[in-house]
């Protein structure tokens, strides 16, 4: 007796739902115990599939939720690569990125104008303005994030800056912050938040109800910042300085 082979696990898949045609990337993970379908900042929808599933009851999953996928589309954001005459936020501010058609200088911003000038060649405009934001953003939050440790009498071991969308901050357990870049594009009470909360991490690994009272302890408004990211923060994740 032959036993049936099971079908291939693809890359993509490609559904036809009522407000158009959507691609969802299928990921196979060996810890999943379950399908499960997510939405990821630079990849779109994305399908988990476990390491031993089948790939017709993945995609009769798939066919289950197309009202969940539908109702969800207009969470779906193309990934942004930084670009000349890009409109781009910075501390909450619109700005437009231009290029200056010089092959030498340093990015600098035209607060007047409300731009961002970058010299060096096109192919090296997203990466060049990657890593000038990337020094705003640690400039910023490293003053924020002092004034908060001062506040709760804590030490952090050091300050990261890193292309993380998964998350816009975290904290190790040597005590070490990492933070996303794209905090820099949010409002600054947004990033003051953000700081605030990692450092109040330093105290409590968790999110008990300690944990917020110590975040609430250095920033009485901090709930003005949590709800900002809780509406816009998906638009933020999307830009990117590469591919």
């Amino acid at each position: 007796m032959m036993l049936k082979r099971r079908a291939a696990i693809p890359e993509k898949l490609q559904i036809d739902l009522a407000t158009g045609e959507l691609e969802i990337v299928v990921s196979q993970n060996a810890r999943a115990k379950h399908y499960r379908l997510s939405l990821h900042p630079k990849k779109g929808v994305v399908l988990t599939v476990p390491k031993r599933g089948n790939w017709r009851d993945a995609q009769n999953f798939v066919h289950r939720h197309h009202d969940w996928l539908s109702d969800r589309l207009d969470q779906i954001q193309s990934p942004a690569i930084l670009a000349p005459g890009m409109a781009l936020p910075l501390r909450g501010e619109p700005h437009h990125l231009m290029s200056t058609g010089k092959l030498r200088g340093l990015v600098a911003q035209d607060t007047g104008n409300q731009q961002i000038m970058v010299p060096g060649a096109p192919e090296h405009f997203a990466r060049k303005l990657g890593d000038w934001l990337k020094a705003e953003a640690r400039r910023d939050l490293s003053t924020q994030v002092a004034a908060h440790a001062e506040r709760l009498s804590l030490s952090p071991k050091g300050i990261t800056i890193r292309d993380q969308t998964s998350r816009w901050g975290s904290c190790s357990s040597s005590g070490q912050l990492n933070f996303s870049w794209r905090l820099v594009l949010a409002p600054p009470f947004v990033l003051d938040y953000v700081a605030a909360h990692e450092v109040a991490h330093l105290r409590e690994m968790n999110h008990s109800p300690r944990f917020w009272r110590t975040v609430k302890e250095t920033l009485p408004d901090m709930k003005r910042g949590h709800d900002w990211l809780k509406v816009h923060g998906r638009d933020l994740m999307r830009y990117q300085v590469h591919r």
